[in-house]
């Protein structure tokens, strides 16, 4: 029975620094850019986006084209978002540090 107390409390902290590391990943930030940094786009770890700036010289593009930058700038900051989510989360799981 100890054996069976062990591996629940070891299952109780894994579950605890599970809870640890959500909130703290909710705090991450990453910032996607494109067209040459024409457009930037700012997202929270929960992919909402905090933040876009537009170069005054992207304003001079087609709407097409301004929208076609946004969407790249976003997708880029989703998928850095996702590279920081996945070793933050590792590195706190592993107990490691940078």
């Amino acid at each position: 029975m100890n054996n069976f107390s062990d591996i629940l409390s070891k299952a109780q902290k894994v579950q605890e620094k599970m809870k640890e590391v959500q909130e703290s990943l909710k705090k991450i930030e990453a910032e996607g850019v494109s067209g040459g940094s024409l457009v930037k786009v700012v997202l929270t770890g929960e992919h909402e986006m905090k933040s876009i700036s537009i170069n005054p010289e992207a304003r001079k593009e087609k709407e097409e084209i301004l929208f076609d930058l946004i969407i790249a700038a976003h997708n880029d900051a989703k998928e850095k978002l996702k590279k920081k989510k996945t070793s933050e989360e590792l590195l706190k799981i592993t107990g490691e540090s940078n």
